[in-house]
């Protein structure tokens, strides 16, 4: 589908961990086109002196409500001035202008028949419509959560009411799950599959630089196909300003359009 520009009415922005906010858009047009691992490109209400959009990854959408929700976590002027829009003052701010959907999406092999998801901090958010799509197409899943505290776990809950089984969690300060990076959950959860004799046949993995390049090279060594969706400052979000390129083995590659998701084979690290 071509890309959308909409003004999407904002429905809802509740805190629901700290410094994290869950958004609820209208969004009908990108709402109905949109794929795991895609994003919108917004137009922050009330913030005309600074002209650049934002990108959000999607966490989750409603294609029958139009609806699309974002998780972000507010690091900055743009964000922070995000937690401060109210819902019900949404039209009179006009609402929030998207471009979308946007970038390449997550693209598991056509017959996977096992699939692990690792998610750290926010980076769960953008895993969890491939979850849907996986567990919709019988694809067994199974899911490690990283965060710094179990009240930043805030994919957890909804994550668990979608799986036969709990996700593995890890926290760096052990109030949930195990204490640590969640990397030697992984390097777990890869072994026990290989040893029950059925292993992993698709991993995707969304987080913080280091956690990616790690999990990266554990399915190497281990063969299994991995992706990962690359997080980079965009500027236009269109293809067009070179401000988010990404290292391959293929050359440089903008993280807007062709990825944001990529082959980890072939992300130079």
């Amino acid at each position: 589908m071509a890309l959308v520009n909409e003004r999407a009415r904002i429905l809802a922005n509740a805190k629901v961990g700290p410094n994290l906010y869950l958004m609820e858009l209208a969004s009908p047009r990108i709402a109905a086109a949109i794929e795991p691992g895609q994003f919108v490109h917004m137009k922050v209400p009330n913030m005309e002196a600074h002209i650049l959009r934002r990108p959000f990854s999607v966490y989750a959408r409603d294609a029958a409500a139009g609806t699309l929700e974002i998780l972000y976590q507010a690091v900055g002027f743009g964000t922070d001035h995000m937690t401060r829009i109210e819902p019900e003052r949404a039209e009179h701010l006009s609402g929030a202008e998207l471009i979308g959907p946007v970038g390449r999406a997550w693209q598991p092999p056509a017959d996977a028949r096992r699939a692990l998801l690792v998610g750290g901090g926010v980076g769960a958010a953008p895993l969890f419509m491939l979850c849907e799509q996986l567990v919709g197409a019988g694809v067994r899943t199974d899911v490690v959560l990283g965060a710094q505290t179990e009240a930043a776990l805030a994919c957890r809950a909804r994550y668990e009411a979608l799986l036969d089984e709990p996700s593995r969690c890890a926290t760096d300060d052990g109030s949930f799950g195990r204490e640590g990076f969640c990397t030697s959950l992984v390097e777990e959860a890869l072994v026990e599959a290989a040893a029950a004799g059925e292993p992993y046949d698709y991993l995707a993995v969304c987080g913080p630089e280091p956690l990616m390049k790690i999990v990266a090279g554990m399915a190497a060594e281990v063969g299994v196909p991995c992706e990962v969706s690359m997080e980079k400052r965009m500027a236009c979000g269109i293809g067009a300003c070179l401000s988010c390129v990404v290292d391959t083995v293929d050359g440089k590659k903008r993280a807007c359009v062709d990825g944001p998701v990529f082959d980890a084979r072939k992300v130079v690290w």
